[in-house]
């Protein structure tokens, strides 16, 4: 069908137009004061979006043979146990899987029986940070067609918990004998990004967005100044990645992390695509009509999705405080089949692509995190800013600003600050604890740490339970 003879008839409207005629019906009302608004990243909204926005804007459209991957964390405790249990999930709609290692001495044989490492993509989560496991790896696959990430993430590790894995040198030295075993088999992936904590923890978008980037910078300039390594060997990066409730936005950010990354990889001179895997925040779920975790993690996901994500994992919606089991896990892993399945969202998920708002959101998400990420390199990198505590003390300043919304009930969360429901119980049901954990420990550096938003709430009504 020629559309453009279709609406030739019709005169074009040029953005100033739309605007003329919006400022006419608001009968004298200020157009700034009551139309835009601006979010806690700083970016004020316009009510329309024109084509006009996109004039200049360069764009990063996921190749046309782009699918996303349907994942399944399994922790592995027990090799044959975990097997069985990926096996199990394999058959049952799941196509990439995620083993959280907690031990060291690991069969790796009996872990991945039956499992088809050339097609299934495999993501590795270690407790730990040895060598030795990863050798045993590289001796299991050889030179096999494979598509493995291990997610190493040196700095994301001491962020989270305040320590490194041994000592700096030490953590940097494994680091750097991992990436040399691993050029053996070039379909194995080395690094990972932890983007989730920053997230979790109540850093906007933005933030979260720079720290990727100067994180992952911290980990290029490595590899670049010890010979061991031929940087151009080891260039893929996972992005771990937690997708909030801000369903547009979260979309332009998967996006702007893509722009951002071919935009720093090129200075290395690397041809790089961004791999990111995603997975619905923590922060705004809630033990309280906990139901309506199914509703925030499936707009999460299809945030995700159309956001350009290769690989997605969902999260049972009673995690916060229930232990591991078959119902939650099921449920999670079908809201995914369905999207893919019934929704269309394989065939969707360019959808996103040349759309007037989420192009115009990603070109500020990408412009704002890139200025940030600049001042960060200029006061001495990531690493040094996090080791100052400045990195904390940024995060804090907008989980604070995060919390207060929530807590005046201009972020709302049904059935927690809104809407509550008075013979909700759960304090017979509390098989986990569902709150910040304060360890009294020893450490370098301040952690940074996860907090949900309901928290504070939720303590309360736990204790006026009758």
């Amino acid at each position: 069908m020629d559309t453009k003879s279709l609406f030739s008839e019709f005169p074009e409207v040029s953005a100033k137009q739309w605007k003329q005629k919006i400022q006419f019906d608001l009968k004298g009302a200020d157009y700034n004061e009551t139309l835009l608004w601006e979010t806690l990243e700083g970016i004020h909204i316009k009510p329309f979006y024109h084509a006009e926005d996109l004039e200049a804007i360069p764009t990063f459209p996921l190749p046309p043979n782009h699918s996303w991957q349907i994942g399944q964390s399994i922790y592995v405790a027990n090799e044959v146990s975990a097997n069985k249990k990926a096996l199990d999930v394999l058959s049952r709609g799941a196509t990439s899987l995620v083993f959280v290692v907690a031990k060291t001495k690991i069969s790796w044989k009996s872990l991945f029986k039956g499992i088809a490492l050339s097609s299934t993509p495999i993501y590795l989560k270690f407790e730990f940070l040895d060598p030795i496991p990863v050798t045993n790896l590289m001796n299991y696959v050889g030179t096999e067609p494979c598509g493995i990430f291990l997610n190493i993430d040196l700095i994301g590790h001491l962020a989270a918990t305040g320590n490194w894995y041994h000592h700096k040198d030490k953590d940097y030295q494994y680091w750097n004998e991992i990436l040399t075993i691993c050029q053996k088999n070039r379909g194995i992936s080395v690094s990972g990004i932890g983007i989730s904590l920053y997230q979790n923890s109540g850093a906007t978008i933005v933030q979260q967005l720079a720290y990727a980037l100067a994180q992952a910078n911290e980990y290029l300039n490595s590899m670049a100044e010890q010979g061991a390594v031929e940087i151009k060997a080891n260039p893929l990066m996972v992005f771990n990645v937690a997708i909030g409730s801000n369903y547009f936005f979260e979309i332009a950010k998967l996006k702007a992390l893509r722009w951002l990354w071919k935009s720093l990889v090129v200075e290395y001179g690397i041809d790089s695509d961004c791999h990111i895997v995603a997975h619905p925040t923590k922060r705004n779920k809630t033990i309280y009509d906990y139901n309506v975790n199914m509703l925030r993690t499936t707009s999460e996901c299809m945030a995700a999705v159309l956001g350009g994500a290769n690989m997605v994992h969902n999260i049972p919606y009673d995690s916060l405080y229930h232990k591991d089991n078959e119902f939650g896990e099921r449920i999670s892993r079908n809201q995914l089949l369905l999207l893919k399945e019934e929704s269309y969202f394989n065939e969707a998920l360019h959808a996103a692509e040349g759309t007037y708002y989420i192009e115009a959101l990603t070109k500020q998400l990408a412009e704002k995190a890139l200025e940030l990420f600049k001042q960060i390199e200029a006061s001495g990198g990531f690493l040094k800013q996090l080791e100052q505590g400045t990195i904390q003390k940024k995060i804090k300043e907008s989980a604070a600003k995060e919390q207060g919304k929530f807590d005046t009930a201009e972020l709302v969360l049904v059935g927690t600050n809104a809407y509550q429901n008075p013979q909700d119980k759960m304090k017979a049901d509390l098989e986990l604890y569902p709150f910040l954990k304060r360890e009294k420990r020893k450490t370098g550096i301040a952690p940074i740490l996860e907090k949900r938003l309901a928290e504070t709430l939720e303590q309360k009504r736990l204790q006026d339970e009758h």
